[in-house]
């Protein structure tokens, strides 16, 4: 280390008095210009999306932004502002909740795919070879609560294959990801399908999104629900709402 300026080193932003350079761009020169998508694509990767590849995806990061108070991360936001937090630590409370098993499925999801591109193996030996190191979970397919299908997934594959044809992405990993789908329907002899993890995953690994980035991703889009959840117990009031109303109590059986 040559000086106490390279204790720090980065090359997302340079600035002095009067100047913000974000990537080599002015901030000026963005503002008004780019979207908040393509602004994340920016700081995240260093380059400027083409515009076929903003558009697919901000349709990932629009598609997961809520999933309803009873998803966890949404009710600790709710339970965070009767307990008197602020917004910003309700939406803090909110995020560290998107772990491995509440949220997470996306980056898992996207190193599966990857896994199976890698494999020489057959699909059905490869995810085989999957479960056995993983565990039984298939990360992205099926849903608790919308069986047979989740609504969010049909609609981002569809958008994925328009920008295949419009040479946004090869689909190398929509494919990887459908084929997943109907081995696991060939396995089960019922529907288990791609949800919301599954789908943005396809999306991610097609831009060239490393898989961790896939849960920060994820965590950005499910802010926004995170925040409105948040803004709107905040008006409707309540104090120290648990997860159940006070009439429900738990089942002891020490």
């Amino acid at each position: 280390m040559s000086d106490v300026a390279d204790w720090w080193r980065t090359s997302i932003i340079d600035m002095e008095p009067g100047r913000i350079e974000l990537r080599g761009h002015p901030i000026e020169e963005l503002i008004g210009s780019v979207s908040f998508p393509e602004m994340i694509w920016l700081m995240v990767r260093g380059d400027r999306p083409s515009e076929g590849q903003a558009k697919l995806f901000e349709a990932a990061l629009v598609s997961a932004v809520d999933h309803g108070p009873q998803a966890p991360s949404i009710a600790a936001a709710r339970m965070s502002v009767t307990c008197g937090l602020p917004l910003n630590n309700a939406m803090a409370s909110a995020v560290n909740m998107l772990g491995d098993v509440h949220g997470g499925a996306g980056e898992q999801a996207v190193e599966l795919y990857h896994f199976l591109a890698r494999a020489g193996a057959p699909l059905s030996d490869a995810l085989d070879d999957w479960c056995a190191a993983r565990g039984k979970i298939v990360p992205g397919f099926g849903h608790r609560f919308h069986t047979p299908t989740d609504p969010r997934a049909p609609r981002l594959l569809e958008l994925v294959n328009e920008s295949v044809e419009a040479g946004v992405c090869d689909g190398a990993f929509a494919e990887i990801a459908v084929q997943v789908e109907q081995e696991l329907l060939s396995r089960t002899g019922k529907p288990v399908p791609m949800n919301i993890d599954g789908a943005t995953a396809v999306i991610y690994a097609e831009l060239g999104f490393a898989p961790p980035l896939a849960r920060g991703l994820f965590c950005l889009s499910r802010s926004v629900g995170i925040l409105a959840h948040a803004w709107e117990q905040t008006q409707q009031g309540g104090r120290n709402k648990g997860p159940t109303p006070p009439g429900y109590r738990w089942t002891f059986d020490g």
